[in-house]
């Protein structure tokens, strides 16, 4: 099953994905998107490692193509985060970003790829869509993009939460009792 937790910055997204897995007895990866660039990234990577260091996490690492992580079957899976994800995509080559229909359903095809090789599949991506300010043409691309991405994954996923000030919300698909 595959579950998607959207939510703010600070919002707790990470901690109830991780929350989501506690009883899982399998093996559990945590697929890290985030490039290290700047003392932010750093900081945030670390707040990251320390808050699943108990809890039985292998961590992959891989910023783009994340269809190609291999994932033993049966395992559980969080994918941290599609907004990382996006943008590393988008700016693969290093240069202008990349806007097309092809880098969404790429970004769609490879998180379904992903999902037939586990047994859950939680995905964390940042809601990013309500402060409704004038963005540049590369953000509001991103912007575009991100909204269709998690659009089509919560199409997909059995459940979908989004963390508010805290609190997952359950916003819709089977109850969170039945992951």
């Amino acid at each position: 099953m595959t579950i998607l937790v959207t939510g703010g910055s600070k919002s707790g997204k990470s901690s109830f994905a991780e929350s989501l897995l506690d009883g899982f007895s399998g093996e559990k990866i945590y697929i890290a998107t985030m490039k290290p660039y700047g003392e932010e990234a750093f900081s945030a990577i670390e707040r990251h490692r320390k808050m699943r260091k108990d809890k039985n996490f292998r961590t992959a690492e891989k910023y783009t193509d994340i269809g190609e992580v291999k994932i033993p079957l049966g395992s559980a899976v969080i994918l941290e985060c599609l907004g990382n994800l996006l943008a590393n995509e988008m700016f693969k080559d290093g240069g202008e970003v990349r806007e097309c229909a092809d880098m969404v359903e790429k970004i769609v095809g490879d998180i379904e790829k992903l999902s037939t090789k586990c047994s859950k599949l939680v995905i964390v991506s940042p809601c990013v869509f309500s402060d409704f300010r004038k963005y540049t043409v590369d953000t509001a691309v991103y912007v575009k993009n991100l909204a269709e991405i998690n659009r089509r994954i919560a199409e997909i996923s059995g459940c979908v939460y989004e963390c508010v000030y805290g609190i997952p919300v359950f916003i819709g698909g089977k109850n969170e009792n039945n992951f």
